[in-house]
């Protein structure tokens, strides 16, 4: 059975605003100063499966940006546009009734577009694994990151049983910091990194059974799929689709689930703070990128795109300088960045989303 690689790109970065916009959310940034991070990500998949066999599910108003940044990539063909975003149970189940529809089956391993891996091997034996894991039993499959330090960021999954492949017990929440560091301390927890690996068809009767309303959509647009109706159907009824998270409308309800665990350089880079995992910080813990300096500060980021920025004397600062914005925060704060495009939204300054 093949294996078909499904890149979920609709999200909009807000927490990376001012960089970040409507057009051009975090996964078409290069923030890495190598390339866009969808391309980082679809190279990385090349070590599991063919490029025309990888996919993208991203939002309709990204369409001409996404399709300039994988031109030569993956067939123009594999980039399925959603016309509302629905949250990922939507985004995921569309992708499979697709799947089914070109390839009968196949084993999908759904990945964010915009997290960072610094062990590219590691994490593709890790992805292999859960590939095996998925076509042997027929459970859903997910990726756990071990631990590092005891992040309040990021979701945790409770497992239990030795070996690379063990059963989840419980999805966590964020916790706050104490019980990160209880999580760490007993060994039973991984990080929830927000890869799964199933089989087309075992996914979609898990919809079937656990989200029968958003099964009953997703059927009646499949069932234009490869008629001159396709489109108008999808623009009618996707965005009448419940918005869920596969997280909480399947994983959380199932109890048949296994996880593959590892240490592979993982963070999701989610917000600016999380920046030096892309950018080494000097010794003081600042890190800049462009024309940026930091004189006796430290915990500082500074990200320019132009002008120079200077900073001088100061601390567990986040400062970002675009063509039309300057944001400034406190690193600490860096999660309420996302705020902000909100108010800008309410005051109708679209010119800046």
């Amino acid at each position: 059975m093949k294996t078909y690689p499904v890149i979920m790109a609709g999200g909009g970065g807000l927490r990376f605003w001012p960089l970040s916009r409507r057009s051009r959310p975090k996964q078409l940034l290069n923030l890495s100063g190598k390339d866009v991070m969808i391309n980082e990500t679809i190279e990385r998949l090349t070590r599991i499966a063919a490029k025309d066999d990888i996919y993208i599910v991203t939002n309709a108003g990204q369409k001409k940006e996404m399709a300039e940044a994988t031109k030569g990539r993956i067939p123009a063909g594999n980039i399925f546009y959603e016309p509302s975003a629905r949250n990922t149970a939507a985004c995921i189940g569309y992708a499979a009734f697709k799947l089914r529809q070109l390839h009968g089956d196949g084993v999908m391993v759904v990945s964010p577009s915009d997290a960072y891996i610094g062990e590219e091997e590691e994490y593709a034996r890790i992805l292999r694994a859960a590939v095996r894991a998925a076509q042997e039993t027929d459970s859903l499959v997910t990726v756990g990151v071990t631990p590092t330090f005891p992040a309040t960021g990021y979701g945790y999954i409770e497992f239990a049983g030795d070996g690379r492949v063990k059963k989840v017990r419980k999805f966590v929440e964020k916790p706050d910091e104490d019980r990160a560091k209880e999580y760490i301390a007993s060994g039973g927890y991984v990080w929830n990194s927000g890869v799964f690996v199933w089989k087309a068809s075992v996914i979609l009767e898990k919809f079937r059974k656990l989200l029968p309303d958003l099964y009953s959509g997703l059927e009646r647009i499949a069932a234009a799929f490869g008629s001159p109706e396709e489109e108008q159907i999808l623009n009618e009824v996707y965005p009448q689709l419940r918005s869920v998270s596969v997280d909480y409308g399947i994983m959380e309800k199932c109890d048949d689930i296994l996880v593959v665990t590892g240490e592979f350089g993982w963070s999701d880079v989610g917000s600016w703070d999380r920046i030096d995992a892309l950018h080494p910080a000097d010794r003081n813990g600042n890190v800049t990128f462009g024309d940026a300096w930091v004189l006796d500060g430290k915990d500082t980021t500074v990200y320019s795109t132009g002008r120079c920025v200077a900073a001088i004397g100061v601390e567990d600062l986040v400062i970002v300088e675009t063509k039309d914005a300057v944001m400034v925060c406190r690193r600490s704060n860096a999660q309420d960045v996302k705020k902000i495009v909100e108010m800008l939204k309410e005051k109708g300054r679209n010119e800046l989303l």
